[in-house]
């Protein structure tokens, strides 16, 4: 007996895509296997480390506790598409710049959890950056790199260099 397929129409980055899945695959592996996709990460796989994370209709959600089948409808986008329509630029050039990147596994969940929070809070203090992060692991980088990193940028865009 095969695996059950259901055919979904969603957005990914700006593309309105039809594809036929398997309705056990998690988001994150149809963008990773099916469109190829790679910068979602997988880590744990239990929604703990952020590493898959990704934006559903503007929120942004662990793609490996979501279906493929649940985005049905749905506008996702990516570390991909976050950077290809340039609104993570200058937070990309801060990660580099103030070493928060390092091995880089994290990187994506973390800028994609940084771009809602500057999308939907005017001003952050440092610790209302680490509670909006705090569902995102870095093993790498201790974390103030990172908030150093978003700081920096919330302070360019309101003018406080």
């Amino acid at each position: 007996m095969g695996e059950e397929t259901l055919e979904i129409t969603l957005t990914v980055n700006g593309k309105l895509l039809t594809k036929s899945v398997n309705v056990r695959q998690h988001l994150a592996d149809f963008l990773r296997i099916e469109l190829g996709l790679t910068g979602s990460q997988l880590g744990c796989e239990h929604g703990i480390c952020g590493a898959c994370s990704v934006q559903i209709n503007g929120s942004v959600v662990r793609g490996c506790l979501i279906l493929a089948v649940q985005a049905d409808g749905a506008n996702v986008v990516t570390i991909e598409g976050l950077t290809e329509t340039g609104e993570i630029a200058d937070l990309q050039k801060n990660f580099v710049e103030r070493n928060a990147l390092q091995c880089g596994f994290c990187a994506p969940g973390m800028l994609m959890t940084v771009a809602e929070l500057l999308r939907t809070t005017k001003l952050s203090n440092r610790r209302q950056i680490r509670e909006h992060i705090s569902g995102n692991l870095c093993r790498c980088t201790g974390y103030h790199a990172i908030i150093d990193a978003v700081e920096t940028t919330i302070r360019a865009r309101h003018g406080d260099n």
